[in-house]
Parts: C-alpha cells; structure tokens; sequence
C-alpha cells in the first residue's frame, strides 16, 4: 500500500508570528513539521505496516530553504518527501494549494491520500476537500480511525454526537483528527537515516500551474490583520430576590429563550 500524506512546514509557534506589507505570515524564520500532520504521518505508516508492503511519502508545499519539519517526518519512518517550492506561490489560497498538491500526487496515484482537518496556521479546513474534487475522488473527514480491507477504507467520523461509520473506495482522501493514533517519536536511528532519503524540490513551472497560484490566482484578498479582541470581564448578578427573573431575563435577550 502506497500512502501520501500532505504536510505543512509552519513557523515555530513558541517564536513571535509577524506579517509581511502583503499581509502574509512571514515564514523566514525557524520552521516546524505541523503537529496536526503528525496524526497523519503515523496513521500511514501503521496503515503501511499493517498492509504488509508498500511506502509513505510527504507531500508539502512551501520554501525548500528549511525542510526541516520534512525530515521529521522522514525521520518518524515516511520514505520520501517532495515540496513545491517557488516565490511565486507566496499569496496562494486555499483552492491554489490544492491545485498545487492535486498535480504533484497525480504523478504517482498512490492507494491513499491522508490530511489533517485543518493546518494549524491557516484554519480554514478546505483544502483537503477541494483536492479530493480536483483528484475526482471520495472524501471523508474528521476520522477518528480508519482501516484499509481490500480495496475499501473503513473510518469512524467524528461528530458532535459520536461518530459515523463510513466506508469508500479506494483510492481516496481522509483527513484525521488529533484523536486518530498516538504519534511516535523519532528514534536516532530514524533521525540519522531520514538525512539520506530523498526530498524531491518540485517548481510551479514542473507542474505547469503557474495562473493558478499567488495572489494573481487567488479568490480571495487579505485586507487587513488586526489582533483579536481581550474578553471582556462577565457581568455580575447579586441575588436579592430577583435571581431567576434576571436569568430568564438575559437569556431572553441573547435570544436563547
């Protein structure tokens, strides 16, 4: 069984996150392997395992300058990684991205194509999906576990009452949650061996997409960043009889009765 997992290189969350005049997440310092991509790259390699035969690669898009985080997940046990890198992708949005990824893994269809729900910089949970449509594949999200019989993936989706038992051809796109499998650490030995495995640096020019990333080919524009707003301290009811009406009374107002 052949699995891609698409993986995101983030800045270091513990350093100081600033923007660039664009509006952009300035990447140019320390980055690290997402930790909600973790979930993922373990998921495939138990999958793997589990099949008897078969390999993991990492798909990424982003600057080849730092593959840090890439090598992390060579070093957990994927065999291979490969990152599109270019200047000209700074800017791209979410429906770009998944261009970019749906063209490096048609290259080599494997059985399975894993993703987290969502990147820990971004937040915006498209783009898993937008690539199972452009791949003209099933999708199945937020699975809290998932198992490969034959040709068929069987997954637990999670949902705000338990979970859903779905099943799906072969191949197809999963995104896992944090809950899916308990990443493993990587070994020294993993650690020296992931510095000789490949990391192929892909260009937009190789994949032919160059209209459809940056800000030219995005369908969206970021026009202002501003910090998010301190809470606010919550009123305070003294009781002196008339608790419950000023309770009905507040919910009344936020419309909750």
């Amino acid at each position: 069984m052949n699995v891609v997992v698409c993986v995101k290189q983030i800045p270091d969350p513990a350093a100081p996150q600033s923007f660039d005049a664009s509006h952009n997440l300035d990447r140019s310092g320390k980055l690290i392997l997402d930790e909600a991509d973790t979930y993922g790259v373990e998921m495939a390699l138990q999958l793997v395992d589990k099949a008897g035969g078969g390999e993991v690669t990492v798909v990424s898009m982003g600057s080849a300058a730092d593959v840090a985080g890439l090598r992390n997940a060579l070093a957990m046990g994927a065999a291979k990684a490969v990152i599109v890198s270019d200047d000209s992708i700074r800017g791209t949005d979410s429906l770009g991205t998944a261009k970019v990824l749906a063209a490096v893994i048609r290259r080599a269809m494997p059985d399975l194509i894993l993703c987290a729900t969502e990147s820990s910089d971004g937040y915006t949970g498209t783009t898993p999906v937008q690539l199972a449509e452009l791949l003209g594949l099933p999708s199945i999200t937020f699975a809290k576990s998932v198992t490969v019989e034959g040709s068929t993936v069987k997954v637990d989706r999670q949902t705000e009452s338990g979970y859903d038992e779905v099943t799906a051809p072969i191949p197809a796109v999963v995104t896992v949650t944090a809950g899916v499998v308990e990443p493993r650490y990587a070994s020294f030995k993993g650690i020296m061996a992931a510095k000789s495995k490949p990391v192929e640096v892909l260009s937009v020019a190789d994949l032919g997409l160059a209209s459809d990333v940056g800000p030219s080919g995005a369908r969206q524009q970021i026009t202002e960043v501003v910090a998010s707003e301190s809470r606010a301290a919550g009123e305070k009811y003294v009781d002196e009889g008339d608790g419950a009406e000023k309770i009905v009374a507040f919910l009344e107002s936020i419309k909750v009765l």
